[in-house]
């Protein structure tokens, strides 16, 4: 008998877990479209962190150009993130892949970056080479001798 109330627990328990928490929305967005929405709205928000004056200068909202873009509305979008939060596995893959893509960029970037500093090194090196030099600046330096400072009146 104890085996018995045994087994139908671990039935029941096993059963139990399978159960879905969110129901899958009508129009859940493919993960793959999904990840891509989250890759936009993320360089979105970096945008808005690093110059928060950039997109007041724009007249509607920057998300509704994404959602678009994507051919979801905003409704489908949250519903879809719910689904998908639901699942920690699953979405925490969906952040490592953002996360790459993001920083794929950020290596672009910073190589771009460097590209740009080192031909303003050059430019900068190249236009003090081409710099007339001061007859002045550029004499030795050495203290004058007050005799010849004399001659140079006398004269």
């Amino acid at each position: 008998m104890k085996n018995f109330v045994f087994i139908i627990l671990v039935l029941f328990l096993s059963v139990s877990c399978k159960k879905e928490l969110v129901k899958e929305p009508k129009g859940l967005i493919d993960r793959g479209k999904m990840v891509d929405i989250m890759y936009d709205l993320s360089l979105l928000e970096a945008i808005k962190y690093q110059n928060p004056l950039s997109l007041d200068s724009v007249e509607s909202d920057p998300k509704k150009f994404i959602f678009k873009k994507y051919k979801v509305d905003s409704l489908q979008f949250a519903q879809s993130n719910i689904y998908y939060a639901a699942d920690y596995e699953t979405y925490k893959d969906m952040f490592d892949e953002l996360g790459k893509r993001l920083a794929v960029q950020q290596r672009a970037a910073d190589s771009l970056v460097k590209i740009d500093e080192k031909k303003a090194a050059k430019k900068a090196k190249k236009e003090a080479a081409q710099k007339p030099k001061d007859s002045i600046k550029s004499a030795p330096a050495s203290t004058p001798n007050p005799r010849s400072r004399e001659k140079l009146l006398d004269q």
